[in-house]
């Protein structure tokens, strides 16, 4: 797995990490769901196009 798409799936996590903590803490906010998801689709993108490369 290369560096880059290494680094974007552990951003990634990191993120939902830090999102659950907020939505515990301080009350959902759907624009930051929102935000993870699409982030989490660009990993998925990079991963996808990583593995047909």
């Amino acid at each position: 797995m290369p560096g880059s798409v290494k680094a974007m799936g552990v951003i990634t996590v990191g993120a939902l990490v830090a999102v659950t903590g907020y939505s515990v803490a301080l009350g959902s906010n759907g624009w930051l769901w929102f935000g993870w998801v699409l982030l989490g689709l660009v990993s998925i993108a990079m991963i996808a196009s990583r593995g047909s490369g």
